[in-house]
C-alpha cells in the first residue's frame, strides 16, 4: 500500500483532484491517502499557506499529489519543492487527439532545474533604490539536473538533449551551465548534445518544435518555455508535471487555481490525471500507468466527453468518470 499525500489546494485544484482520486481508486493498486491543506484558503483559516503538518506528511509519503495554489503559490509549491529537495521538474509537451494542438505528433520533455536560480526566494530583497534578486547557479545543482536529463533520454529511447541558456549575456552563470552541459554530455556518447540561447529556443519551439526531444535548462527559463510549449498542444489543461528528488516525488498540473471558473465544474482534469500517471511511473506501477494513459487517450479520441476548453460541454466530473469507465 502506498502512502499518498493529497493537497488539493485552491480553486479548481479541489475539483480536478476529486476527479483524479475517483479514477485512481479504480486501479488495481491500494493507496492510503492523507489529505492536507495548503494555499490561499488555508492561510486565511490558520495563518499559514503551508502548515508544518502538511510539509511533514508530504516528506514522509511515497508520493504527493498537488492540485493548485493561488496567490500563495510561491509560499506553497516553491517551498515544497525546495524543502523536499525535488531538484528535477519534468514537464512533458505532448500532443493529444481532439485538442487545440498546433502539431499532432509532438513529444518533448522539458527538464527544469528546480532548486536555485532566480526562484530562490531568499535571494530577493528590497533596497533603497528599489529591489534586487540574485541569480544563484551552482555546479552541484547543474551537474545533477543535466545528468538527470541525459539519463532520462537514455532510458526513454531519446536521441538528443538540448541545453538552453543565455551564456552570451549571462557569461558567468549561464557560461557555467553551458560548460557543465558539454562536460556531462561526454558521459553519454550515444546521445546527441546541442545548445541554444533561450530566446532562440522560444522561437524554434514555434517554428520547428519537432527538432526537440529533451530540453534541459535552469529554473526560470524552464518555467517560461514549458508554458509556451503548453500553447503548442492545446493549453495548460493538458500539461502535467513531476517534481523528482532523491527521496520524494510531487506531481501536479501546471495550471493555476483559475478562480474565474472555480466551483463551476468547467475545469479540465486531464492535466491532473496525467500527473497521476507520472506518479504511477515514479512508483514503478507501469502497467497501471499504461492502463490510465490508454483510458485518457480513448476518451480524448472519442471526443464525446470533453470539457469546454476542448470544445465540449461536459464537466470535470463527467470527463473523470469517462476515463474511469474506459479503464
Amino acid at each position: 500500500m502506498y502512502k499518498i499525500s493529497v493537497v488539493p489546494g485552491d480553486g479548481i485544484g479541489k475539483e480536478v483532484m476529486d476527479a483524479t482520486i475517483n479514477v485512481l481508486d479504480s486501479l488495481d493498486i491500494n493507496f492510503n491517502y492523507k489529505y492536507n491543506d495548503a494555499g490561499d484558503e488555508c492561510k486565511e483559516d490558520c495563518g499559514y499557506a503551508l502548515p508544518e503538518d502538511t510539509l511533514k506528511i508530504a516528506k514522509n509519503s511515497d508520493a504527493c499529489l498537488f492540485g493548485a495554489a493561488g496567490e500563495t503559490a510561491a509560499d506553497v509549491i516553491v517551498k515544497l519543492r525546495q524543502e523536499m529537495k525535488l531538484f528535477a521538474n519534468l514537464r512533458p509537451i505532448k500532443s493529444y487527439p481532439n485538442t487545440n494542438a498546433l502539431f499532432d505528433d509532438l513529444d518533448i520533455m522539458i527538464v527544469r532545474e528546480n532548486t536555485e536560480g532566480l526562484y530562490k526566494t531568499e535571494s530577493e530583497e528590497y533596497t533603497d533604490e528599489g529591489a534586487i534578486a540574485k541569480r544563484i547557479i551552482t555546479r552541484e545543482a547543474e551537474e545533477r539536473i543535466i545528468n538527470y536529463a541525459f539519463k532520462y533520454a537514455e532510458d526513454n529511447n531519446k536521441s538528443k538533449v538540448t541545453g538552453v541558456h543565455k551564456a552570451n549575456v549571462l557569461k558567468k552563470t549561464d557560461g557555467l551551465f553551458k560548460d557543465i552541459f558539454y562536460e556531462v554530455s561526454k558521459n553519454y556518447p550515444s546521445i546527441e548534445a546541442e545548445d541554444y540561447y533561450v530566446d532562440a529556443t522560444a522561437m524554434y519551439l514555434i517554428t520547428r518544435p519537432k527538432d526537440f526531444e529533451v530540453i534541459v535548462t535552469t529554473n526560470l527559463f524552464g518555467d517560461i518555455l514549458s508554458d509556451e510549449g503548453a500553447g503548442l498542444v492545446g493549453g495548460l489543461g493538458l500539461i502535467p508535471s513531476a517534481n523528482i528528488g532523491e527521496h520524494g516525488g510531487l506531481f501536479e498540473p501546471v495550471h493555476g487555481s483559475a478562480p474565474d471558473i472555480a466551483g463551476k465544474g468547467l475545469a479540465n482534469p486531464t492535466a491532473m490525471l496525467l500527473s497521476a500517471e507520472m506518479m504511477l511511473r515514479y512508483l514503478g506501477e507501469n502497467t497501471e500507468a499504461d492502463r490510465l494513459n490508454d483510458a485518457i487517450l480513448t476518451v480524448l479520441s472519442k471526443g464525446e466527453t470533453l470539457t469546454p476548453d476542448l470544445g465540449g460541454s461536459s464537466n470535470t466530473k463527467e470527463l473523470g468518470e469517462a476515463v474511469k469507465n474506459n479503464l
